[in-house]
């Protein structure tokens, strides 16, 4: 059914789609050709909702949806829709209702937040200086230069944007943790991979560029959930 089921890879903060550039050719290999990557203005919870339910309305079959960082509070704004099969988070935000990717971030906060920078135009980035060191210090200092000059930043704004109805409550869930993480705490992974009760949650002793410094294993997730709802 692999040929049936299509999945569609949400970016998070601070990324773009390219930041699948590993793990597609690994899903295609694994027999995944209908793959998408959506690139998202970043510009708030409901204008990356919107774009990604566009993406997702473009295919008549069902969907998985996988996001890393800050898309995985896209997918649960969005992931209520009929196709939606079910819900994978890399190392990423799965808010409940009435929660932001901010308020759980302030809760407890990342080791890395002092890396953070506002501009005057109201978007926040992560210093050039300290991106690979928070961002992605198990890739090689190029892709981390790639990295951090190729960010793509949110609206600071977005942080505050708040879940309606989570669709981790009503989808089948696999979630990833990052130990190392520093741009979500693990705890605060941890805690919300738990609530959620997904299918199954593996750790990786990785940052939060799992997806990019250990693309197999995610990869592996992403089919394994892939077979389960297709």
């Amino acid at each position: 059914m692999a040929n049936n089921l299509a999945i569609v890879l949400v970016h998070g903060f601070w990324g773009n789609s390219g930041h699948w550039a590993k793990a597609i050719p690994l899903l295609n290999a694994r027999g995944y050709s209908t793959l998408f990557a959506v690139e998202n203005p970043l510009t708030s919870l409901q204008d990356d909702a919107e774009r990604t339910r566009k993406m997702v309305a473009q295919h008549d079959g069902p969907v998985l949806l996988v996001g890393h960082s800050y898309g995985g509070a896209v997918i649960t704004e969005m992931g209520d829709m009929p196709n939606v099969a079910g819900l994978v988070y890399i190392a990423a935000f799965a808010p409940d209702a009435g929660e932001s990717p901010g308020s759980i971030s302030q809760a407890l906060a990342p080791a890395g937040i002092d890396s953070l920078a506002p501009d005057s135009d109201g978007y926040l980035w992560i210093r050039q200086d300290a991106f690979h060191a928070n961002f992605c210090p198990d890739l090689t200092a190029e892709e981390g230069l790639v990295m951090a000059v190729t960010q793509k930043a949110p609206l600071a704004s977005t942080f505050g944007d708040a879940i309606t109805a989570p669709a981790w409550r009503a989808k089948p869930c696999w979630y990833q943790i990052s130990d190392d993480d520093r741009m979500i705490n693990p705890e605060n992974q941890r805690m919300m991979a738990a609530r959620m009760n997904p299918r199954k949650t593996i750790n990786l002793a990785s940052s939060h560029a799992s997806l990019a410094s250990q693309p197999e294993a995610v990869a592996n997730l992403i089919a394994e959930a892939a077979a389960a709802v297709g």
